[in-house]
């Protein structure tokens, strides 16, 4: 696809993606927005199209992938705006620093009771905290699909059991 026909395809489907945008913000300026940004997101990212890819997908998951990213950003600076005649923009995000020695504390605490568990249970626990799926996580270690949701459940009430008297036992749940 020639780069004049990647642009036409991707301003004929503005009109596809713009109840899209109104549905995932719900504000017409804010759609606009984010529809503006996918679009010079997708033309100036042409050549990380590949032809024989679903063109309107491939749109669907930058507009998403935009909100989610703008989203998180907006979470992060909580900017709210003085209604006084200056009309101060303020960041109030963290007033305070946290201590983090005390989480530092209980991650160590719970790493010490995790290596306790046996090879058979902390496996498979730790690849399903690591973010894997029960499915890889059986594929990996050559088990059936419900021995490993057996034992990341054995090792969980395990690890309950053995973190009661540090007080921390919502932390392995």
């Amino acid at each position: 696809m020639s780069t004049h026909e990647f642009q036409t395809h991707v301003i004929a489907l503005q009109s596809f993606l713009k109840p899209y945008a109104l549905h995932l913000t719900n504000d017409l300026e804010d759609t606009n927005d984010l529809l503006q940004e996918t679009m010079f997101k997708a033309l100036n990212n042409r050549e990380k199209f590949e032809d024989g890819t679903n063109i309107k997908a491939w749109l669907y998951t930058i507009m998403k992938n935009i909100f989610i990213n703008n989203y998180r950003r907006k979470g992060r600076l909580k900017v709210s705006h003085d209604d006084t005649e200056e009309g101060f923009f303020l960041d109030h995000g963290q007033l305070h620093e946290p201590n983090r020695a005390q989480s530092s504390m209980m991650m160590e605490d719970l790493e010490r009771v995790v290596a306790k568990l046996q090879d058979e249970y902390r496996i498979p626990f730790m690849r399903h905290f690591e973010g894997y799926k029960y499915q890889e996580i059986a594929n990996e270690l050559g088990l059936p699909l419900g021995t490993v949701k057996s034992r990341i459940f054995l090792a969980r009430q395990e690890l309950k059991r053995m973190l009661q008297h540090l007080n921390i036992t919502h932390a392995a749940a």
